[in-house]
């Protein structure tokens, strides 16, 4: 078998059309591309198609402009049987002054799928340094977060009816 696929980097630049109302590149717009590189990265891993889970964590730290060079650093932090998390660090580059500043960073958990949409096995991660280790570990953290959150939210779930509104 050949060394895992577990990290992608991919650059895109901040184009008008990603703009808000303010000038400033649409939440929505980094949303988008971070599925998608999410995406790319889980399934590039696994080699199936995949599916997106869970996004948790979405941290805006500062604002991306139009026009600089945004470069998304994914990384797969833990596999689980058919899940995995993908960690994404963003960068946001200005051209003109080479200044370079961690903007977002969040956690997709993405689903390996067959054909008809049932989830199917992929193979354990490999963890070759401490890094690797802490991170399969903070992923397995999270997910066990993921999920007792979901308990106490299906506890505390109160159907609403049209009548109420």
């Amino acid at each position: 078998m050949s060394k895992q696929e577990k990290s992608l980097t991919m650059t895109v630049l901040m184009t008008p059309d990603m703009a808000n109302f303010s000038g400033h590149v649409h939440g929505g717009s980094l949303l988008k591309l971070l599925d998608q590189v999410a995406y790319a990265c889980a399934a590039k891993y696994c080699r199936q198609y995949v599916v997106t889970m869970s996004l948790d964590q979405v941290f805006f730290k500062q604002k991306v402009e139009v026009g600089e060079l945004v470069t998304f650093y994914a990384n797969v932090n833990y596999v689980g049987t058919s899940s995995m998390e993908i960690g994404i660090r963003v960068v946001a580059e200005d051209l003109r002054s080479d200044e370079k500043r961690h903007t977002t960073s969040c956690y997709f958990t993405m689903v390996a799928v067959d054909g008809q949409g049932k989830s199917v096995k992929v193979a354990p991660l490999e963890l070759t340094s401490e890094l690797d280790k802490r991170l399969f570990e903070a992923g397995a953290m999270r997910r066990r977060l993921r999920k007792e959150n979901m308990k106490k939210n299906a506890q505390l779930h109160v159907e609403i009816s049209k009548d109420d509104l």
